[in-house]
């Protein structure tokens, strides 16, 4: 019987919206998102100012300086 190691790895490396949510892509390829209502400077937030993100942590967090919005990786997932 074979079976596939997946290694866990919970960096984020991209963030994508869509009307109603965050998406945050990890490393390992799974996706988490949460809805814009959780994060109403994000969900006020022009689609400009949206796509003007950064990683923060190597990954552990998003960053969007033109609205001062952090997002953490490990907390987003604590709440699914």
């Amino acid at each position: 019987m074979n079976t596939l190691a997946v290694k866990l790895d919970p960096h984020a490396i991209d963030v994508s919206f869509d009307e109603a949510a965050v998406h945050i892509v990890l490393a390992d390829g799974r996706e988490i998102s949460a809805p814009l209502e959780w994060f109403p400077r994000l969900r006020d937030a022009t689609p400009t100012q949206r796509c003007n993100w950064r990683l923060i942590g190597k990954g552990v967090g998003v960053h969007w300086p033109e609205v001062d919005e952090d997002i953490s990786v490990s907390t987003l997932m604590r709440n699914h």
